[in-house]
């Protein structure tokens, strides 16, 4: 499926901010009239759609790696307290 106009807002917003922040949370509420737990959901559908690396390649080949090191990092986590419980 296309991109929306929304989508392609998402990717600009994120392109121009590099990690997390007050300020970036504060600019997600104004610019963007979202929760940044909202913005976040959002931001995570758009990277899974096949025209979202054609509009920016970088951007989201970079957020699915980190996408992917945080789930390691959580599975990690999990499998240690489950097997320090046992």
């Amino acid at each position: 499926m296309p991109l929306t106009d929304r989508d392609r807002l998402l990717l600009d917003f994120e392109s121009r901010w590099n990690g997390h922040g007050a300020a970036k949370e504060e600019a997600i509420g104004r610019d963007l009239a979202l929760s940044p737990a909202r913005y976040y959901q959002l931001l995570e559908r758009v990277i899974d759609e096949p025209d979202a690396a054609a509009y920016d390649a970088m951007l989201v080949h970079r957020l699915r790696r980190l996408r992917e090191t945080r789930l390691r990092a959580h599975a990690a986590r999990a499998s240690v307290r489950t097997g320090a419980a046992g």
